[in-house]
């Protein structure tokens, strides 16, 4: 196959693309050297943050082959909301792109096919399956033979590995592609994989010889907090309220009921909030995502179904009204908060029911006991996290392999927690399990040990004779916040384990040790940080500080009027295209357009996201716009 490229990619060359077709200045963090790279025709492995930039890693060296003759690049992508903004943005930005889904009709699938094999294609987006599909592969295999298959490209290639966050097994058979077309690059992109998920992607998609390039997994833009359940559904509608009124948001929920009874209750309490779950039917689903991504405004209560390849930009939080599997699922879920460098928030409640539900689900589950194991330990990490009384960001970015000093920006760093010994609290509730089995081996849930610690008279504890046992009342001097925090940490350490449909409690092995006083327990005062009102931010974002609007907190009056007026004319444009607005241009974008005010296409031209193609669309457009305001 012909390569021109392969030995000396020309950094003008892609510095120009970038500026040309994206309207940026320079490139940000490892881009340059993996945009390099794989032009050059090299294989790679990227892990980037979400908002990072990832895209260009492989939408750049796309652009640059096909314009050296090299042809179409194929771009695996898990989903079709995905596929459709991707595309939308890279035609507005005067890129010739297209998908292969099920929302097309025979005629126009039949287009891009003929668009895809003329060469005329730069970027054709489809789903795994369809990429492995025979007649897919033959159309493959005469682009292959007549040189014009230019790279491929694996977005969320976390999906291939069964120790990641979001097994998908079609993602299986993509190594075919490196047997099949050995002299196609190929680029494997993920935002977040730990180590045994990274060697897990190598192996399945063949990339051993690839070069891995490993960003920064930090997001200094999201602040971090965690805070322990107390009437959840209020505190979250508290956090709404205090910090994020006006606000797109995420909240996360576990199953598919609590998602519709959590969104009919932010409705009925003001909040404009719409449910999402694989359950609901999918023109709904759809209709839902699209206002989601369309409006300002909405929160969207979702189950995991929801996020993957979502692009808004302008979320500004995302909350977790229970506890995920794991801290990969945690970072991309958090993740999809403040994609355009703006303050954002990650904001969970957690309690002892949450981490009963996990390690059930992980004993329940039909996987092979290594399995089990490699998910007990992705769980104890983040239960770790989460009763973690020093920065939460150092210890998230050390789960990755990565050191950093405390942020500043986190909930335990601005408003450190007490802490307290909890060793001999943990000695009696341990005796008090164990005097609950010495008593025929009887067993009980936390609800009915906490009464006992605390010497509550109830039905059960007369029908059992528990106010004889010699850890009655033992712990009346706490309160069964506190007892609960006691229980939830000997469940996160292993201590005591649940069984049953009731998740009655059993001493496990590891037990004894804490008994005998040999280990020390310390743990964090119940605390309920003080409102800290909207997005009032020690980090420092990248370009301005948004308000609820989405404006940057330091334009001044006019400027915020010429803000307004912008935004009103992109949502025109943007209904007129069916797209999102945020693919039209961005906030931040427009806010530089308000603050600058420039009064020629020259002067538009050098802000920011404005590339040749829009600057020709749009420019003269803007710059009455900004005329009259």
């Amino acid at each position: 196959m012909a390569d021109s490229m392969s030995q000396h990619p020309h950094h003008p060359v892609l510095l120009n693309i970038l500026q040309e077709v994206f309207g940026y200045g320079a490139f940000r963090g490892a881009q340059e050297a993996i945009i390099q790279h794989v032009t050059g025709s090299g294989d790679a492995l990227v892990l980037m943050p979400t908002g990072g930039g990832k895209s260009l890693c492989y939408q750049i060296p796309a652009i640059a082959r096909h314009r050296a003759g090299q042809g179409v690049t194929v771009v695996v992508s898990p989903l079709i909301a995905l596929m459709h903004d991707q595309v939308g943005a890279l035609e507005e930005a005067g890129v010739h792109a297209a998908f292969l889904n099920s929302t097309l009709s025979n005629e126009q699938a039949s287009h891009v096919e003929r668009e895809m094999m003329s060469g005329r294609l730069v970027m054709l987006y489809a789903a795994p399956e369809r990429i492995t599909n025979p007649r897919f592969l033959a159309q493959l295999d005469s682009l292959y033979e007549r040189g014009l298959l230019s790279l491929f490209a694996i977005d969320e290639a976390h999906c291939v590995s069964q120790w990641g966050h979001d097994f998908r097994s079609e993602y299986l058979a993509l190594s075919l592609l490196h047997e099949r077309y050995p002299e196609v690059p190929r680029i494997a992109l993920t935002a977040t994989a730990d180590d045994l998920t990274r060697a897990d992607i190598i192996e399945r998609l063949r990339l051993e010889e690839a070069s891995v390039f490993i960003s920064s997994f930090d997001r200094p833009n999201i602040r971090y907090a965690i805070v322990e359940k107390d009437k959840p559904r209020e505190q979250l509608l508290r956090f709404i309220r205090d910090e994020h009124e006006d606000d797109a948001g995420v909240v996360y929920c576990q199953s598919r009921k609590k998602v519709e009874e959590t969104a009919d209750w932010l409705v009925s309490e003001g909040i404009k909030a719409l449910p999402y779950h694989a359950g609901l039917d999918a023109a709904l689903r759809q209709k839902h995502q699209d206002r989601f991504l369309r409006e300002d405004s909405i929160v969207m209560v979702a189950t995991v179904a929801f996020g993957m390849g979502i692009d808004k930009p302008d979320v500004r939080f995302v909350a977790h009204l229970d506890l995920p599997k794991n801290i990969e699922s945690y970072y991309q879920e958090t993740g999809r908060a403040g994609r355009d460098g703006e303050a954002a928030d990650a904001w969970m409640a957690y309690g002892l029911a949450d981490v009963v539900n996990q390690r059930r689900m992980i004993d329940e589950s039909p996987a092979g006991e290594e399995f089990k194991q490699g998910q007990r330990g992705k769980l104890d990490a983040l239960l770790a996290l989460a009763e973690a009384t020093d920065c939460r960001r150092v210890r998230l970015l050390s789960y990755f392999g990565e050191e950093s000093k405390p942020c500043g920006n986190c909930d335990n760093c601005l408003f450190p927690p007490a802490t307290w010994d909890g060793t001999e609290a943990a000695r009696k509730l341990l005796s008090c399990i164990y005097r609950f089995q010495q008593n025929g081996g009887q067993r009980f849930g936390a609800g009915h040990l906490i009464d006992v610690l605390r010497g509550k008279v109830t039905d059960k504890v007369t029908q059992y004779g528990h106010q004889s046992l010699s850890t009655w009342a033992v712990g009346a001097d706490l309160p069964e916040t506190q007892w609960r925090a006691v229980l939830r940490q000997l469940i996160s350490l292993g201590h005591v384990v649940t069984e049953g449909e009731y998740m009655t409690l059993v001493l496990a092995d590891s037990a004894r040790a804490v008994l005998k006083g040999e280990v020390q327990l310390l743990l964090r005062v119940p605390t309920v940080a003080p409102k800290r009102g909207k997005l009032s931010r020690t980090s420092k974002p990248s370009s301005g500080r948004s308000g609820s609007s989405g404006a940057p907190e330091d334009l001044d009056a006019a400027a915020q009027a010429r803000f307004d007026q912008l935004k009103a004319w992109r949502a025109e444009v943007a209904k007129e295209h069916g797209l999102p607005a945020y693919v039209i241009f961005q906030n931040v974008t427009l806010a530089e357009m308000a603050r600058q005010h420039p009064q020629s296409l020259d002067a538009l031209s050098h802000i920011s996201g404005v590339g040749a193609k829009k600057l020709e669309a749009y420019g003269a457009e803007i710059l009455r716009v900004l005329g009259e305001s």
